[in-house]
């Protein structure tokens, strides 16, 4: 298939720099770099980040969230791209703190405004040392699939089991998944773009933005005006 010139956005959730995390982003490059993709990665410890706060006020309000902590600008180059893969290390049965904070952050206070990351394809893997590799997957791939995006199947989940830096690279059947998931998402990233520019249209394409473009209801269903 030829090559469309398709992008791709890493998050990587890790605190570590040089981590396994790291280490899995530089092998996906190589291997997306074979199907004509070029992949960006976002190193969530980079950004200045803290947890929502007590305010409350996303739950009503009908703007994305003001705070400045330079989420917003993150935001056009996430729409521009083809395709986002989530990551994260395990940490204490779940993912480590750094990637909540900023799935919490730009999901609640921005994309759950207008899903602009409708359509596109979505992954993700995870590195840890023993435990919850499984329960922290599922956790990345719910994100994905709240927010419109079509994840393809695999085979097994790209979970890979490493400690130090670059051990998962002995895992031979993880790294063998995460190479299959990224191929496979460059491949259908490819037919949806092919297939829009043929018929001129997304066909999938979503008439609500928001789960908030909805009638409101007296409780029972029967929907009134307000």
């Amino acid at each position: 298939m030829e090559n469309k010139n398709l992008t791709f956005i890493g998050v990587n959730g890790s605190e570590r720099p040089n981590g396994n995390g790291a280490y899995a982003y530089r092998h996906l490059k190589e291997v997306l770099s074979e199907e004509g993709v070029s992949l960006e990665v976002i190193n969530v410890w980079d950004l200045d980040l803290d947890p929502c706060g007590a305010c409350g006020d996303c739950n009503f309000r009908a703007v994305p969230c003001e705070v400045d902590d330079g989420l917003a600008e993150l935001i056009p180059r996430l729409a521009s791209a083809d395709g986002i893969i989530l990551s994260a290390p395990v940490h204490g049965f779940g993912p480590s703190p750094t990637l909540p904070t900023f799935i919490e952050r730009i999901g609640t206070g921005h994309l759950r405004f207008n899903r602009v990351l409708t359509n596109k394809v979505g992954g993700a893997f995870v590195t840890g040392r023993r435990y919850s590799h499984v329960e922290t997957y599922n956790y990345l791939i719910q994100h994905l699939l709240l927010n419109r995006m079509i994840v393809p199947g695999a085979g097994f989940p790209p979970v890979l089991f490493g400690d130090k830096t670059g051990e998962v690279a002995f895992d031979e059947e993880g790294m063998e998944m995460l190479d299959r998931m990224a191929r496979r998402m460059a491949r259908l990233a490819k037919i949806l773009k092919s297939h829009r520019e043929e018929v001129g249209e997304d066909w999938l394409a979503e008439e609500s933005f928001s789960e908030r473009d909805r009638p409101k209801t007296d409780g029972r269903g029967d929907i009134f005006d307000e």
